[in-house]
């Protein structure tokens, strides 16, 4: 029951025969080089390639399946169940070989081992509702459509839902626009947050949520996570708590306001004799606990009753990524230490059935990466779907955190000074992955063993584990025509209410020149992906060193300070000119042909001097 996600390419080809069931002989051949062809940038994407490839995806999607079980009965033995259920994923996975190679598509590190898939069997054949959990912050990257057509398939009276988890990491304007979304698109969900939870029954003098104290299989895997040199410093860990805490109160006046709209709203259209539905609040709302047991009663069918004539319990199936939240979400339903929690994905190995109440049973599914396309691998470690401690190529990843977090943001969160080069040279206006990783890298002393160079490998990984966490947030925005401007739709996740607050007393750093033409296309949020911001004509370089040449200090006038060197230079001494030179500058002057120029003055001429005519004079 080990998780396989991504294998390398001589792995994929052994466990495929293996599934085949074919016998072959391998032989080693030493002359055999592998020249690389594709010399572009695996790891991130320009512009226009981004939006080709997300055109190829959606016209692709409907292609993206989950295997199915094969069909079985009372007269199946289990050989010949095992049997087709190899042979069923493995013609699974030739079709996503197939659809990604044809089509020149990368996918996500998709599950690949029998035994995960045969958990999700179980769980959806057993769950009256099948509840997807995804991450708010990237909710469709998580999300399987073609799951939700297989419950269907199993039983057309087995519904779906999906629970957006981690939403007190949303806005309210944000959790607004996904929420249209989801309804344009008939996708039954709801919002909810396991952390907010786990902080209510904290509240209620409830025990038992020291995480990562698990049980048995996995116990001390949170810890295993950090690495060995890893030391969180007191002052990141009470900021990250004030962090949270400012969050939550953000929520809960969010959650005011939005019940006080609304209220205005139906006062408004009671004079207007026009009827506003409740749900454009409820729709927003992040569900409690209560709420969200009473909401799988609601969505869950009519129970058929026993042989006793009791109904029996209604079965809830829990599916989703690793790291998503489910058993955090299991945690908060029951309001117990049940099913150990961690920050390494996949701590979960086989499905488990919990008794939530006399009328409600939860499932829970080990978490399985579902095959979805991405556009890069490093966007998939910015999503917690590929372990960062296993990362080799940090580049990637740490260039998206640089692009999306604003440099002050990060510059407060981390109490560092990032240096970047100045539009004049070359620069952006925007950090780079190495500028951040180096500023890092300075502040908390780590170097290379040596050479004593800033260790931007180690700073990756904690950066982008802050990144993961929430620590360094970003949501992404749901798709639309025009597409909405990310760094509009996260434009209030940076201001100083975020920030802890030991670093909340220093306020942002003041927009600079760089920031100006930058600011001015956060003005709309949707704008068209191919109209970018001009640069600025003049950087801070140059406007530091005008401020400093017109200053005050040379009285408000331009004069020229020479170096002390110049008066023995060649421009600093005042050469005579004599000869030609002399008639050819007078001749300039005066207008004339040098050759009818005569300058008086005596010339020696040895020719003369040996003759013995003396010195000759002219005019």
């Amino acid at each position: 029951m080990r998780s396989v996600t991504e294998q390398a390419a001589l792995d994929e080809f052994l466990s495929t025969a293996e599934l085949a069931g074919t016998d072959f002989t391998a032989e080693k051949i030493s002359s055999v080089k592998i020249i690389q062809a594709d010399q572009k940038n695996p790891y991130l994407l320009s512009a226009a390639e981004e939006r080709a490839t997300m055109k190829k995806h959606s016209e692709n999607r409907t292609r993206l399946t989950v295997p199915r079980r094969p069909a079985w009965d009372a007269r199946t033995t289990p050989q010949q169940l095992d049997e087709r259920e190899r042979q069923a994923l493995l013609e699974w996975r030739r079709g996503l070989a197939e659809l990604q190679e044809s089509n020149d598509l990368l996918m996500t590190p998709f599950e690949r081992n029998l035994e995960i898939w045969r958990q999700l069997w179980r769980v959806i054949e057993r769950s009256d509702l099948v509840v997807q959990i995804v991450d708010a912050r990237n909710p469709l990257l998580f999300r399987s459509e073609d799951l939700e057509k297989y419950v269907k398939e199993v039983d057309p009276r087995k519904n779906n839902l999906l629970l957006v988890n981690k939403a007190d990491m949303m806005t309210l304007e944000q959790r607004t626009a996904w929420a249209e979304y989801f309804e344009e698109a008939g996708i039954n969900f709801r919002f909810f947050s396991a952390e907010l939870a786990k902080e209510m029954n904290e509240a209620r003098g409830l025990e038992g949520w020291e995480e990562g104290e698990g049980e048995g299989e996995g116990e001390g895997e949170d810890d295993a996570y950090l690495d060995e040199d890893e030391v969180d410093e007191e002052v990141d860990e009470e900021g990250d708590e004030l962090a949270n805490e400012a969050r939550k109160l953000d929520i809960q006046d969010e959650q005011k306001e939005g019940e006080q709209w609304v209220d205005e709203e139906e006062l408004e259209a009671d004079s207007a004799d026009e009827a506003i539905p409740l749900s454009n609040a409820e729709r927003t709302r992040i569900l409690t606990t209560d709420e969200l047991e009473e909401l799988f009663l609601k969505h869950s069918p009519e129970i058929d009753t026993g042989p006793d004539e009791q109904p029996r319990k209604t079965q809830i199936g829990l599916v989703g990524y690793p790291n998503v939240g489910k058993s955090s979400t299991i945690n908060a339903l029951i309001g117990a230490k049940k099913v150990s929690v961690s920050a390494t994905p996949g701590k979960t190995k086989h499905f488990q059935t919990i008794h939530l109440s006399d009328s409600v049973i939860l499932c829970d599914c080990p978490g399985l990466v579902f095959p979805n396309f991405a556009t890069t691998k490093a966007e998939l470690v910015c999503s917690g779907v590929l372990p960062i401690d296993q990362l080799r190529e940090f580049t990637g990843p740490a260039e998206l955190v640089a692009q999306r977090i604003p440099q002050a943001f990060l510059e407060a969160i981390y109490g560092i000074k990032i240096s970047t080069r100045p539009l004049e040279e070359g620069g952006t206006g925007v950090p780079t992955a190495e500028e951040v990783l180096r500023a890092y890298a300075t502040a908390r002393g780590f170097h290379t063993t040596g050479q004593g160079q800033p260790d931007e490998s180690r700073a990756a990984r904690h950066v982008l584990k802050d990144y993961v966490k929430g620590k360094l947030l970003f949501c992404h925005p749901p798709p639309s025509t025009p597409p909405l401007d990310p760094r509009a739709f996260n434009r209030a996740l940076y201001a100083a209410a975020h920030l802890p607050q030991r670093r909340g007393r220093r306020t942002l750093l003041a927009p600079s020149d760089n920031d100006d033409a930058a600011s001015a296309s956060l003005t709309d949020a949707k704008t068209d992906a191919d109209e970018l911001p001009l640069p600025p004509v003049q950087g801070a370089k140059s406007s530091a060193l005008d401020r400093k040449f017109f200053g005050p200090d040379h009285g408000g006038a331009a004069r020229v300070v020479m170096p002390f060197q110049y008066q023995y230079s060649e421009q600093g001494r005042a050469k005579q000119l004599s000869g030609r030179k002399e008639r050819a500058v007078v001749a300039l002057e005066r207008g004339i042909d040098p050759a009818d120029l005569r300058l008086s003055g005596k010339k020696h001429f040895k020719g003369n001097k040996r003759r013995g005519k003396g010195k000759a004079e002219y005019e």
